[in-house]
C-alpha cells in the first residue's frame, strides 16, 4: 500500500513539475514573442506638441473664465492668471506660425 502511495506521489510531483515547466515556457513565449509587432503611435513633432499645448491653454482659459464668473476668483487673481495664460497662448501661436512658415518656405536652389 505504501508503494502505491509513493508511486502516486511521484507521478503527481512529475505532473506538477511538467505543468510548471509548460507554464514557464508559455509565459516566456507570451512575453518575448512578437516584439516586432508592437505598434507605435505617430511620431511627435514640435508642431503637434504645440497644438496640444494650445488646446490645453485654451481649455485653461475657459475654466478660468468659468471660475471667475462663478465667483471663485477675485478680480486681481483673475487678471493675473488670464494675462499669464494669454501670454503663454501668444508664445505658442507665434512658435507654431514660425514652424509653419519654415515648412511652407520653398528653397530656390538650382533655379536660374
Amino acid at each position: 500500500m505504501l508503494a502505491i502511495f509513493a508511486a502516486t506521489a511521484g507521478q503527481q510531483t512529475a505532473f506538477v513539475m511538467f505543468g510548471c515547466a509548460l507554464f514557464a515556457a508559455a509565459l516566456f513565449v507570451y512575453v518575448f514573442y512578437g516584439l516586432d509587432d508592437i505598434e507605435t503611435g505617430e511620431a511627435k513633432t514640435r508642431h503637434s506638441y504645440l497644438a496640444e499645448r494650445k488646446e490645453a491653454t485654451y481649455e485653461n482659459l475657459r475654466d478660468l473664465n468659468f471660475e471667475y464668473k462663478a465667483g471663485k476668483l477675485g478680480e486681481e487673481d483673475y487678471a493675473l492668471q488670464r494675462a499669464a495664460l494669454e501670454d503663454e497662448a501668444a508664445a505658442i501661436l507665434a512658435e507654431m506660425e514660425a514652424i509653419e512658415a519654415r515648412h511652407h518656405a520653398t528653397p530656390t536652389r538650382g533655379k536660374a
